[in-house]
């Protein structure tokens, strides 16, 4: 499926077995989790245990967009997405396709569409042509990337890890540096909140 980062592989996140077979497909292991990309941030609310003020001020300016927030899961939740330690990283995406099928299906876990090792797709006949019958649909929408928020096509999205955000003293951690600048991230949360 086609992000606003680059080509994803998806499946259905509650799954057990549509989510191993995306990691089979990617040649991955159950220790490289894969995020969530959800249609909005309702989602974010009923799938993560705790979200603290500052994850609601990167959300109300980044999503839809490339930030994927690492947060503690809810512990009901009937997924296995792999060796996750009880956390998600959760991401609303800015294409309007990704938007239209994840309004479908909700919650999907996606890792880009690639072997591991490889460079991610851009489009659908790259990950086509790395993935083959190991993924069973392949939504061509274009080339990924167009710049819906003005970021460089090609370039993941910046990871950061919210959870200690859940404690006075805690800090949020960038775990990827990607299309949001860490600066930018920094602003939002303030520099005493940042690692």
């Amino acid at each position: 499926m086609p992000t606003d980062t680059v080509y994803g592989v998806a499946a259905d996140a509650f799954s057990p077995t549509a989510v191993e077979r995306l990691l089979a497909a990617k040649g991955r292991g159950r220790e490289a989790p894969p995020p969530v990309l959800v249609p909005g941030i309702e989602q974010l609310q009923a799938l993560a245990e705790v979200v603290p003020d500052e994850v609601l001020d990167l959300v109300t300016e980044f999503w839809p967009g490339g930030l994927t927030i690492v947060l503690r899961a809810r512990p009901t939740l009937d997924w296995d997405l792999g060796e996750t330690r009880g956390t998600v990283g959760l991401r609303m995406p800015q294409h309007p396709v990704a938007l239209e099928l994840l309004a479908e299906t909700g919650p999907l876990a996606v890792s880009s569409a690639n072997l591991t090792g490889r460079t991610a797709a851009m489009t659908a006949a790259e990950a086509e042509e790395m993935l083959g019958d190991s993924v069973a649909v392949y939504l061509d929408a274009g080339p990924a990337g167009e710049s819906y928020d003005g970021t460089e096509a090609g370039t993941g999205s910046t990871i950061v890890d919210a959870v200690p955000l859940e404690h006075p003293e805690g800090k949020l951690r960038i775990l990827r540096h990607g299309v949001i600048p860490d600066e930018e991230i920094i602003r939002v949360v303030g520099a005493d909140r940042c690692a």
